[in-house]
């Protein structure tokens, strides 16, 4: 092949450059300090609450994305109506959006003297500064990732395909869930797994509205943050390797998942 041995040394360079050298640094900081310290480190009650609350609201918040966001790609990819070209545009937002800008705009309206926070507080809900203004801006930087990942697998999708089960006496329920459904499923766990990797990392977008009190709301992306402040490295560099095992974990069991239902639309 033409150009493979250029391409080829390009793609690993630029990977070795971005991805694995840091997490090599990172790790062998870790092997610096050692285990033990990292045990010692990680195993205290603010660490492990502010990595289940990360963990926990980023699989929360991308399993909602999951839903809705197969939804609204469903709606932007098979329907046509005024306004859908700015509904469509709308969904890069929090791509092209600062996370800082994301998290002070939602702070201003969950706050309860925001528009929608004041209507929430009259009801007795406060958003703002607790555990579902985090799960609120989490599921704001992670919707776009399922949408567009969807969203050009239902547009190759034939309709004919559909016509022939309705045909055979399939209902429109029974025809989404053993035909339409398999088929976007690798395309809509793919948008899980990049939805989740991105709620696990956020900072800018949570700390504004999260209030950020230990073992309440404080994420753990902010905990490294205060340990580097602290110039603590090895702190920050063990709670960083406790998210890069935890966060490789449900990585690897979502591609698990990927790969099965791949093999069982291939035996169907």
């Amino acid at each position: 092949m033409p150009g493979f041995g250029l391409a080829m040394g390009i793609t690993l360079t630029m990977l070795s450059v971005v991805v694995l050298l840091p997490i090599g640094a990172l790790l062998l900081k870790g092997a610096d300090f050692g285990p033990a310290n990292i045990w010692e480190t990680v195993n205290r009650d603010r660490v492990w609450a502010a990595l289940w609350l990360s963990f926990r609201l980023s699989f929360l918040a991308a399993l909602f994305n999951l839903v809705f966001g197969v939804m609204l790609a469903w709606v932007l990819a098979r329907y046509r109506f005024p306004g859908r070209r700015l509904l469509d545009a709308a969904v890069d937002l929090p791509f092209a959006l600062p996370t800082a800008v994301a998290g002070i705009a939602l702070t201003a309206l969950y706050a309860p003297n925001g528009v929608f926070g004041s209507v929430l507080a009259s009801l007795g809900i406060k958003v703002a500064y607790t555990q579902w203004g985090i799960l609120i801006a989490l599921v704001f930087v992670g919707l776009p990732f399922v949408t567009r990942t969807v969203q050009p697998v239902i547009e190759e999708i034939d309709r004919e395909v559909e016509e022939a089960s309705a045909t055979l006496g399939a209902s429109r329920l029974h025809t989404l869930r053993r035909v339409i459904l398999p088929m976007l499923a690798p395309a809509a766990l793919t948008g899980f797994a990049l939805a989740l990797a991105r709620a696990v990392g956020e900072y800018g977008s949570v700390i504004f509205i999260a209030g950020n009190i230990p073992l309440v709301t404080e994420i753990a992306p902010l905990l490294i943050v205060i340990q580097l402040e602290e110039y603590n490295y090895d702190a920050a560099a063990a709670i960083g390797i406790a998210m890069l095992l935890i966060s490789f974990a449900m990585l690897l069991a979502i591609n698990l998942i990927q790969i099965w239902s791949r093999r069982r639309i291939g035996y169907v």
